[in-house]
């Protein structure tokens, strides 16, 4: 079994700056994908950014140039800068992770309990 601990969100202004964290724990052998999704009220989950063991890097197309991901391979952890902050970046924010099992070798995708931004003046 895998946790999740997401730490990072809170209330922010208009073209402020948050980073978000996520470690994971547990019986991991490796975790081959790391990502971050969110979900604004009344809209589905959308993916945010995505980042590979290896560092390549996936965005949604409206976030590129505002958001960045990255990661800590030792750490287990995963990091989102987010900055230029609008009001429609609020939302919840989701840790993702693709975890592969130390004593199955099988591979799970896990969420975290999510994290509250909210971009208000």
């Amino acid at each position: 079994q895998v946790q999740l601990v997401e730490s990072g969100g809170g209330l922010v202004q208009p073209g402020g700056s948050l980073r978000l964290s996520c470690a994971a724990s547990g019986s991991i052998f490796s975790i081959p994908n790391m990502g971050w999704y969110r979900q604004a009220p009344g809209k589905q989950r959308e993916l945010v950014a995505a980042i590979t063991s290896g560092g390549s890097t996936t965005y949604a197309d409206s976030l590129k140039g505002r958001f960045t991901i990255s990661r800590d391979n030792a750490k287990n952890t995963v990091y989102l800068q987010m900055n230029s902050l609008k009001p429609e970046d609020t939302a919840v924010y989701y840790c993702n992770v693709d975890a592969v099992s130390m004593s199955t070798r099988v591979r799970t995708r896990y969420w975290g309990q999510g994290t509250q931004v909210t971009v208000s003046s």
